[in-house]
């Protein structure tokens, strides 16, 4: 019994040594064919080296995209499995810190990068946020107007720098991939996210493309996907093929139409998409945004611009201070804020006030009372009121009227003063009721940080020429209504607005 037990005790040191021999033969037996790393070499060659030692675990991997706040909570999954695609999710910045700087940013990426650059086959994983109007991710970066304003400019080459703007403050931060454009043909939940709801308009905007990525060579094939440097991201035509038709409008609900509806209607925007270059599919002030939908006297008479001098202004309602609602949705945050602490701008009661000369006084009152109406001197008011900022199934609404105290505001002032009302909203909202106590409506959507865009035209820097780019319906019992549809009668059909110029302090209505 002795003699097994000194012998037990002396082969453990032996089961030892030869554990530790098999675990350096099986390292040893694990050689990487690094070929698939050498640029030198055809990308189907370096595509099958790589794969051919890809294990099935890995390549599941690599097709999966995480919210990177799961990497937050153990970056090992990085390195253990060889994650392919991280996302910043909504409201999830540095830290937790929305006004984290681009530098916090990019230590951030990198530091995620680390860890998938260390697994066994030194696969880099792809870090994409939402860039849809800018990068509206990162504090004091642009935000431009959401796509529905940039619809209604009719201007590919205007998105075309859109892009390129969004890309070098995107790869700033240390992102090389986008989830833009969105080119859904609108429906009325997400309809901001939306150029129009004509899909001629939305294949010109995918222009952006170009922007974002870069123009693809002469000597490259059309359809090629293409990133011109490190100035440039990819981008993502989004989200599905005919995620914009569906019923009732709702975020997510079905979408019922015939194959020929969807291949044509639906599908030529990813068509465009595609012929550019997009490498994914799946999932500044701007001046051009405004449309004028209402004249200020009868139409084909001369429409005269807020003078600048020598007068005294009123500006009211809820959106006309508040950079937060004039962003909307998808600015630092999923939702947006309502208030001024997202991220810096100029609101619209700025730049009205930096717009008029020292001798005109502008009184401002989000909600002013009729007594003080009725007993002022205003010449004008301009009265900017909308929608509160939402994002996907929270937009949802079947009833899309002017939200209180905004419509009251609305009314008070507009029934004791001239007024100009500025309609900041995602979509077209109910307004025919309203319509005979306006001196003139502008339709300025959601239009971003600098609100200098707007001032400019409401005093006649700048001229009108904004078209609407979908159908303003006259009540909700219409919708859905598109252009072309065989009971088409809308308040303001597709394509309207006036188109104006300015002249002396003046603008006229070309006819």
């Amino acid at each position: 019994m002795s003699t097994f037990k000194s012998r037990f005790i002396m082969s453990v040191p032996v089961l030892e040594l030869v554990l530790l021999l098999l675990l350096v033969a099986s390292a040893a037996a694990e050689v990487i064919d690094t070929r698939y790393k050498d640029p030198k070499l055809p990308m189907n060659l370096r595509i099958k080296f790589l794969m051919e030692q890809m294990t099935l675990e890995e390549k599941i991997a690599q097709m999966a995209q995480i919210n990177r706040l799961q990497a937050e909570a153990d970056p090992k999954i990085l390195r253990d499995y060889s994650i392919g695609s991280l996302i910043t999710a909504p409201d999830s910045p540095p830290g937790g810190d929305h006004r984290a700087s681009a530098e916090q940013w990019v230590d951030m990426v990198n530091g995620y990068q680390r860890w998938s650059l260390s697994h066994r086959l030194g696969i880099p994983m792809l870090y994409a946020t939402d860039s849809v109007h800018g990068h509206n991710n990162l504090y004091r970066a642009t935000i431009f107007p959401h796509n529905v304003g940039l619809g209604a400019t009719r201007d590919p080459a205007l998105v075309k720098r859109i892009g390129a703007v969004t890309a070098i403050e995107t790869r700033a931060s240390g992102i090389p991939y986008v989830f833009a454009p969105c080119i859904a043909r609108s429906k009325m939940g997400r309809c901001y996210e939306s150029y129009s709801e004509d899909h001629k308009i939305v294949e010109q905007m995918t222009d952006i493309i170009f922007g974002l990525q870069g123009e693809i060579p002469p000597n490259l094939p059309k359809g090629v996907p293409y990133i011109a440097g490190k100035k440039k991201v990819a981008a993502c035509a989004k989200h599905f093929v005919g995620d914009g038709g569906t019923a009732k409008g709702m975020n997510e609900n079905n979408t019922v139409i015939d194959w020929h509806g969807l291949l044509s209607i639906h599908m030529p925007g990813y068509y465009h998409s595609i012929i550019k270059g997009s490498q994914t599919f799946g999932k500044r002030g701007c001046k051009k945004i405004t449309c004028a939908l209402k004249e200020w006297k009868r139409c084909h008479e001369t429409f005269n611009s807020i003078p600048k001098k020598d007068i005294q202004i009123l500006v009211a309602g809820t959106h006309a201070n508040n950079l937060g609602l004039q962003c909307g949705a998808w600015t630092i945050t999923w939702q947006g804020q309502n208030g001024h602490n997202l991220t810096t701008g100029t609101t619209i009661l700025n730049a009205i006030s930096a717009n008029v000369d020292p001798s005109t006084e502008i009184v401002y009152s989000e909600n002013p009372d009729v007594k003080s109406l009725k007993s002022s001197k205003y010449s004008y008011a301009v009265v900017v009121v909308g929608e509160p900022t939402y994002a996907e199934s929270a937009g949802d609404n079947l009833n899309l009227t002017i939200p209180e105290p905004g419509l009251s505001t609305l009314i008070n002032v507009c029934s004791k003063v001239k007024c100009v009302v500025v309609l900041i909203s995602g979509r077209p909202l109910v307004v025919e009721p309203y319509l005979p106590m306006m001196d003139a409506l502008v339709a300025a959507w959601l239009p971003g940080s600098e609100g200098e865009g707007v001032a400019d035209v409401l005093f006649g820097d700048y001229g009108f020429t904004g078209k609407l780019p979908r159908t303003w319906f006259r009540t909700v019992d219409q919708l859905p209504m598109n252009v072309g549809d065989k009971h088409y009668d809308p308040l303001f059909p597709f394509g309207f607005g006036l188109t104006t110029k300015p002249i002396n302090g003046s603008m006229e209505i070309e006819t």
